[in-house]
């Protein structure tokens, strides 16, 4: 946004997205993300919970019914 969004997107939001794009690309991430979806990661439970509350929130709701009215998509 160009009048809120220095207010929003501080330099501390800017310097912990570097950190997370670092992950990403020196695969800290994936390899932790794995290591929790394992079988004795432990915390596979706790991520398909906040999938259904993701799934479940207002956002959703909105987007499927602006996407039905969405006709260029349906083809």
């Amino acid at each position: 946004d160009y009048r809120t969004g220095k207010r929003l997107i501080t330099e501390d939001t800017r310097k912990e997205m570097k950190k997370v794009l670092t992950e990403i690309q020196d695969g800290t991430f994936a390899s932790e993300f794995l290591t929790e979806m394992s079988p004795n990661g432990g915390r596979k439970v706790h991520f398909l919970a906040q999938r259904r509350m993701q799934a479940d929130h207002l956002i959703e709701k909105v987007g499927a019914e602006l996407r039905q009215m969405m006709s260029w998509l349906k083809k």
